[in-house]
Parts: C-alpha cells; structure tokens; sequence
C-alpha cells in the first residue's frame, strides 16, 4: 500500500537537488548552477574505478549517486563541456588538492573550509551518548559548512547520526515517496493553536522543503534546542519552531493514512527465527514516556505550582512493534498519572486484537484485559554453565525484543523536554517518530507488501 493510494496532487516544481557523494565535497545543484553532476557508469569494471578513485569502497551506487565536474580533469568532458567523454575517471579531490601528479592545483571547492575526515562510529545507539559529546560531534561535523541535506550526501554514518535514516539512498528514497506531496505542507495549519506556542507570529524561512524535512529530522533524532537549531540553519528560532509544527501536521496527516497494522498469516511468512517458540506472536507492546516544559502558573488557571506532581508534566503513550521489527500500533498519548492497564483499555490495542493472538509485553506489564491472548514476558536469563535449547531461544528472543523497543525509543526527542512552542504537537511528534522507524531501517518495502 503506498502513500499515493491516499493522496493525488499536481506536482509541483520543488526540484529534487543533485548533491556529490564525494567524501569532503559539498558541492549540490542547488548552490551551483554551473557544476554538471554525473552519475556513475553502468561498466561494472568503470563504475568499480571510480569508487575506488573517490575513497567509498562501502558505497551503494543508487539512482541518486552524483559525482560533480568538480573531480574530473578539463580533458575528462567533450566540447559541450559538461558530458564526460567514455572511460572519463574522477581524480581531482580535497585529499590531493585537486591536482595530480605532475600537474598544477585546479579550483577546489567554494562552500567552504576543508576538514578533517571524520571517523566512522562503531555504534549507532546515539541515545547513550551525553549531550556533550553530542554537541561535540555535532561542532565537528558541522564546522565551516552549509548546513542542509548536501552536507550528508558523502556519509551515511553522518546522515544516520542527524537524522537516524541508515543511509542517504533510504532517506532519498523516503523523500521521493512524499515529494509530490509537499504543497499540502503550504496549507497545514497548527491544529492546536493556543497561548502556549508562538505559531501565530510570522516567520521567514529560506530554506527549500527537503531541508525544513531535515531540521524536523534532526530534532527528533537528536532533541536539539530550538536555538541550536536556528543558528545550524542560519534561521530565526520562531522560525524552527513553526518548521517543526508545520511538517508534523504534514508527516502525521500522511504517514498516518497508511494501514500500519499487519495481518497475523502476513507476520508468520517474516517472522524471525527468534521467534520460534512464540510463533503466534501478532504484537511486542511497549510504553512510552514524554516530559514536557511546565507551563507558567499564569496559565494554569490559578493553580499552585507548588502543589503540581511530577505526572503533571509527562504524557505517555502505548506503541507496538512487528516481531520482523515493523511499528504496527500508535496510541495518542495521555496523562502522565494515567494507570497502565487504563492506558492499554483507551489505546485502541484492544479492537484490533482476536483470542488467541500472541502478544509479547515487558515484565510487570498489566495484561488482565489481555486474558483472551496468549501472553509471552520473555527475559534476559542469568548466565548458566549449562542451559537448555529453550533457554537459549528464549533469550535471543528477548535480545531481539530489546533490539527492536530500543530502534524506536533511540530518538532523542523522547529523552528531551518538549519545550512550550511545540507543546500543540506533541502528540503528532510522538507519532511521527515512532512511524519514520519504518522508514528509516529499510521496512518500507517490506512493511507495504504487508499490508
């Protein structure tokens, strides 16, 4: 089921920009009208020399990977000057200083100062790292550079830590999907307008849609402050604030029309070895908690702050997961000082569940109105000299149940206070949040077959 199914809009010309894959390079159509970009040759033997020439031995060549005129030589093009001439090989680079041997400098890039390369991660559980280092990361990757979309177009490892899409293809992929959707974007209103948020004052935004896509990526990839986020995009901060609202609506209205929830003989044709001993399982249930920004006592209707608990200030909300790793239920969040099982009765969990289907949940978990399932508490088991078949299944099982909860829950945004600007969203950045998972690991493709 795609997302055209449920929307038909005349396309609008918003361009799709051509941005190089070139390590250090940030060179993209949309600065640089007079660069040429190239895709790479379908020779396999050609196409193999220029990933070696440009330092990406790990680079899945896509419809999207680009190579600008910038790395190719004045002898490299035919007469027209932007198409290369047969067996043309990439070789002017940051690394050599855009000469080669025995020749002299050629004109490098202009968008700015060169740096470091920047080592890989090993570890992509960014919501381990504290904000120091993240803040220290960020300055790093950052520094002296256009912020926006070109900016990842040569690291995936780049791109997944802004954004939490594993690769730059996944991400383009997803953008193309939801492209020609984008003028409903002009049209979303805040749906929630009150005097919490300053969506009510104008702001000027320069930046094209996919990068307005980007900060709202970042910001629930990383929770960044509003703030930080202006001065990242060279814009004013009522500005990001009305980006991020503006493309929730948008993201929550289309994400959202898609049928997440799969079939139970659709789930067993992917389901995981792990899952052998809990075969009939349909749903991993977890819970989700927010904080939010405790709004001034002028606002409260005369209430004491003083007399507030903690509850007053969180939200929590009831997600569920695919045991392939697809998010399949969304709950709209609720108080805070809500118990769990009325969370699991006014969630919705309860209308799409049959007697009989398997239902996995975390230790403690209320499940008296879950009697008619079959429920499975896997657990991290104590280490043993020996131990049975069983146990074993059972704790790659659970490993498995962590991996996936942890796919979701690894935005920032979740860790983070939602300031009060946002606080009209916050359940639309919920949702859209635990929906990009889907998209950001590569299920889509999957997922759509599903359902």
């Amino acid at each position: 089921m795609l997302l055209n199914d449920f929307f038909t809009f005349e396309r609008t010309d918003y361009g799709s920009f051509e941005h190089c894959c070139v390590p250090l390079c940030n060179s993209s159509s949309k600065y640089n009208t007079t660069l040429s970009f190239h895709k790479f040759p379908p020779d396999p033997e050609l196409r193999r020399t220029w990933i070696e020439s440009i330092q990406r031995e790990k680079l899945h060549v896509s419809r999207f990977s680009r190579v600008c005129s910038r790395h190719f030589t004045g002898e490299d093009f035919q007469e027209d000057g932007r198409q290369l001439k047969p067996g043309a090989v990439p070789v002017l680079f940051e690394w050599n200083q855009y000469s080669v041997p025995g020749g002299v400098a050629v004109d490098g890039p202009v968008d700015g100062p060169a740096e470091e390369p920047e080592a890989f991660l090993t570890e992509h559980n960014y919501a381990l790292a504290s904000e120091t280092e993240l803040k220290e990361r960020i300055g790093r990757l950052t520094g002296g550079q256009r912020f926006g979309l070109q900016r990842f177009a040569g690291s995936d490892e780049d791109l997944r830590f802004f954004t939490r899409f594993a690769s730059y293809d996944l991400l383009m992929g997803f953008w193309t999907s939801i492209e020609h959707l984008v003028p409903l974007v002009v049209s979303m209103k805040n749906s929630h307008r009150d005097v919490l948020t300053d969506t009510n004052v104008p702001a000027v935004s320069s930046l094209q849609p996919i990068d307005e896509m980007l900060l709202l990526l970042n910001y629930l990839a990383l929770g960044s402050k509003l703030n930080d986020l202006a001065d990242r995009y060279g814009i004013q901060p009522s500005a990001v604030s009305q980006i991020i609202t503006k493309w929730s609506n948008f993201l929550y209205t289309v994400l959202g029309s898609v049928n997440i929830w799969i079939p139970e003989e659709k789930i067993r044709k992917h389901l995981p070895a792990e899952f052998e001993e809990y075969a009939n399982t349909t749903v991993i249930l977890g819970c989700m908690e927010l904080r939010y920004q405790r709004p001034p006592s002028s606002l409260l209707d005369g209430e004491d702050l003083s007399t507030q608990s903690n509850s007053s200030c969180t939200l929590k909300g009831l997600f569920g997961v695919a045991p392939h790793g697809a998010v399949t239920f969304v709950s709209q969040l609720f108080a805070g000082s809500v118990r769990d099982d009325h969370l699991i009765r006014e969630s919705g969990i309860l209308k799409l569940l049959r007697p009989g289907m398997g239902v996995m949940v975390d230790q403690g978990f209320p499940v008296d109105d879950l009697s008619l399932c079959k429920i499975y508490m896997p657990a991290f088991l104590s280490p043993r000299s020996r131990m049975s078949g069983r146990d074993v299944r059972e704790t790659l099982a659970s490993v498995h149940v962590e991996h996936l909860i942890s796919r979701v829950k690894d935005h920032r945004f979740f860790d983070t206070e939602i300031p009060l600007q946002l606080l009209g969203n916050i359940n639309q950045l919920y949702t859209v949040a635990c929906l990009l998972t889907n998209y950001e690991n590569g299920l889509l493709g999957k997922t759509e077959r599903l359902v």
